[in-house]
């Protein structure tokens, strides 16, 4: 999960405002509930908790943003 380095100082990776920091974590948490199918449950968290009916695309998640 190269997102979640962002809070490690090993690299000049890390995010050096708040507004950066917040932004790579949001897009992680977005990732991770409206894309990643998981193994166990064979969907998407928020499919499974009922917020969505389908696996979001990235134009749905650039038209979320603006």
């Amino acid at each position: 999960m190269p997102l979640l380095r962002r809070f490690t100082r090993l690299t000049a990776g890390y995010s050096k405002k708040l507004a950066n920091h917040s932004a790579a974590v949001a897009l992680h948490f977005v990732h991770y509930n409206s894309w990643r199918i998981c193994q166990t449950i064979r969907c998407t968290p928020a499919m499974e908790a009922g917020i969505s009916d389908h696996v979001w695309n990235i134009e749905e998640i650039v038209k979320l943003a603006n």
